[in-house]
């Protein structure tokens, strides 16, 4: 029985052994047959998906960069003493004739931020062709220059120019007539501390300067009109010259009651009717003033005889100190 039993289990998986290397390559081939469909519907299915992404770009392409109702038409630009449309179009890269949605307005922004006498720059889209543009100027308060250079080369396009916060930039060609009234305010060279345009100006001159132009202009409005130049002339003292040829030298401190001196001997000469050359505002009492009339060369006295009597200037230039210690 063990025999027959032993016979039939061989049999039946001999038999088994067979059927499976038959029917293997067939399951093999339908299996790569499955895989391949699977694979072909995918590639159907983004096939599907690129045609109509295709066709959503060609659409947009059609509707808004190839539509001529999108094309640049204006640049509003806001009134501004830097730059014209002209100059956004250049500083800016812009192709005119391109459509609106083709500008980089967040690039726009960015190169017209690089300009030295632009503080600020934005730039937008306004549907169906205008770009718009607003910058903010940098507003000069005088003109910036080295001691040892000559001062014929300033107050012109080109010529450094330093802002309210103390960042200095080239004199641009719109601005040039509303900043000739400005003063020029001298710095020294310095290798450490260098002037580079856009770059804030961290020289103690000049905040030594501009506090005393702060000081002039709180007194007078008017001031920058008449103040030719500033400059520090030591470690405590400035020279401020007129346009009138006077100069006047204030120490680095107490600027509004130096001032308030300066201005009482400026009038007080301007109704004398003679000219004051220079006048040291640092003592509080004696000031030391010099004075000049202009007479022709011919009538002029020669010089005084040390026991002669005090001439005109002498006694003008008492009648100025007494003015100032009284006040």
């Amino acid at each position: 029985m063990s025999k027959r039993q032993t016979s039939k289990s061989r049999r039946r998986t001999r038999q088994q052994v067979l059927e499976v290397r038959v029917l293997s390559p067939r399951i093999a081939w339908f299996g790569f047959l499955k895989l391949f469909g699977f694979f072909a519907k995918i590639a159907c299915i983004l096939a599907v998906i690129t045609g109509i992404g295709w066709g959503v770009w060609q659409g947009i392409q059609r509707a808004f960069y190839q539509n001529p109702d999108f094309r640049l038409q204006v640049i509003d630009l806001n009134p501004n003493s830097v730059i014209d449309e002209a100059d956004v179009a250049q500083i800016a890269d812009i192709n005119l004739t391109a459509s609106l949605f083709e500008i980089d307005v967040t690039q726009v922004a960015a190169r017209l931020k690089q300009q030295p006498g632009i503080a600020d720059a934005s730039a937008e889209r306004h549907l169906p062709g205008k770009l718009v543009v607003r910058v903010t100027p940098r507003i000069p308060k005088a003109w910036l220059f080295h001691m040892d250079s000559d001062a014929s080369a300033v107050r012109k396009v080109g010529a450094m120019l330093v802002d309210q916060t103390g960042i200095a930039y080239p004199c641009p060609e719109m601005q040039l007539t509303s900043a000739l009234s400005l003063p020029i305010i001298y710095l020294p060279l310095s290798e450490q501390v260098p002037i580079a345009a856009g770059q804030k100006i961290t020289l103690p001159e000049l905040d030594h300067c501009f506090r005393l132009l702060d000081s002039a202009i709180e007194a007078d409005p008017d001031s920058i009109q008449w103040i030719e130049s500033i400059k520090q002339i030591n470690q405590w003292s400035l020279e401020l010259a007129t346009r009138q040829g006077t100069k006047a030298t204030f120490g680095l401190g107490d600027h509004d009651r130096q001032m308030h001196s300066f201005r009482a001997a400026i009038d007080h000469a301007s109704q004398k009717s003679y000219t004051i050359n220079t006048i040291n505002l640092i003592p509080k009492h004696n000031i030391p003033v010099t004075v000049s009339h202009e007479v022709p060369t011919s009538r002029r006295p020669a010089t005084p005889d040390p026991g002669s009597k005090p001439t005109r200037e002498d006694r003008r230039s008492r009648d100025i100190d007494t003015l100032l210690n009284r006040n």
